[in-house]
């Protein structure tokens, strides 16, 4: 099955999908080794570990198409990958989705913020009027050559607007062809269970730790409002801030690389992950013939 198949139906399908968000090939393959179905190739997340840049429109189409790319090579689960606004116009949202598709993406987020962008937890937003938009979604669905390409249309209305203007939009998005309406900045059960309500197809959020989104949200709770998909797309990134910030205090502390051995994974784990026994495997059987025959015509 195509991935883009595998994720249109995981959407399609009633169970609440959960994605978390990876910032790189090796993030990807422990999102995958923890048993998750799709990852969410997240864009914030990308441009900060790779650039070292906040969320504003700092990063290239092609630049995060190639990172996105690399994500989906490195695991077998479906990859959604993050389209900002399309890095400009129509036209751009267009030549975006041809370059995400052939990197690999099984799907993307277009989004209906005006260029440069803010990470949509942030105060300060500034849409694109409702017919831009609109425009902007209608381009990005007929680029895809994949008719199972998922489109994301992601509106970020109801911390600008209100849940009225975000439910309008999202229906709009869904009659130009998106495959999803990504509700963001969700900030209470009342305005998720409004959207599920009145927009005519699968709903999308995210779950930002220390963002918008209520602590008290559960899957669970989730499920029972009709979520379609949730995407956790900071929770790596934090987690690794954090765990490194732990590990180099005590590095500078202890002056040795020992007595900090439990907040590490061992070498052996971290080798594995990479996929070198499948790289001995290769070795053994390729090259262990040639033993000794070095120089040799």
């Amino acid at each position: 099955m195509r991935k883009t198949t595998e994720l249109r139906r995981l959407i399609e399908d009633r169970e609440l999908l959960v994605m978390p968000g990876a910032y790189d090939a090796l993030s990807a393959r422990i999102v995958e080794e923890s048993g998750f179905k799709a990852i969410q190739a997240s864009g914030a997340n990308i441009v900060a570990c790779h650039f070292g840049v906040p969320d504003y429109s700092l990063v290239s189409a092609r630049e995060m198409a190639e990172h996105t790319g690399r994500i989906a090579r490195a695991v077998d689960v479906p990859v959604m990958g993050d389209g900002d606004t399309g890095f400009g116009n129509a036209v751009n949202a267009y030549l975006t989705v041809e370059q995400f598709e052939r990197a690999g993406a099984a799907g993307i987020n277009i989004e209906d913020q005006v260029v440069p962008k803010r990470c949509g937890h942030l105060e300060g937003k500034v849409l694109l009027d409702f017919d831009e938009a609109v425009a902007k979604v209608e381009a990005a669905c007929d680029a895809r050559q994949d008719k199972d390409f998922v489109i994301n249309a992601r509106t970020d209305a109801l911390g600008v607007f209100g849940i009225e203007e975000a439910i309008r939009r999202g229906n709009a998005f869904l009659k130009a062809g998106a495959t999803m309406v990504f509700l963001e900045g969700a900030d209470s059960v009342d305005a998720i269970r409004k959207a599920v309500a009145e927009i005519d197809g699968p709903v999308a959020i995210n779950l930002v730790e220390g963002g918008k989104t209520p602590k008290s949200l559960t899957f669970a709770m989730l499920q029972e409002l009709g979520v379609a998909r949730v995407s956790l797309p900071s929770t790596a990134m934090q987690a690794a801030v954090q765990s490194l910030r732990t590990v180099f205090a005590r590095v500078k502390e202890a002056g040795s690389i020992e007595g900090y051995e439990e907040l590490l994974c061992g070498f052996g784990v971290a080798q594995r992950l990479l996929g070198l026994d499948e790289i001995f495997a290769l070795e053994s059987r390729y090259m262990s013939r040639l033993a000794g025959k070095a120089g040799h015509p």
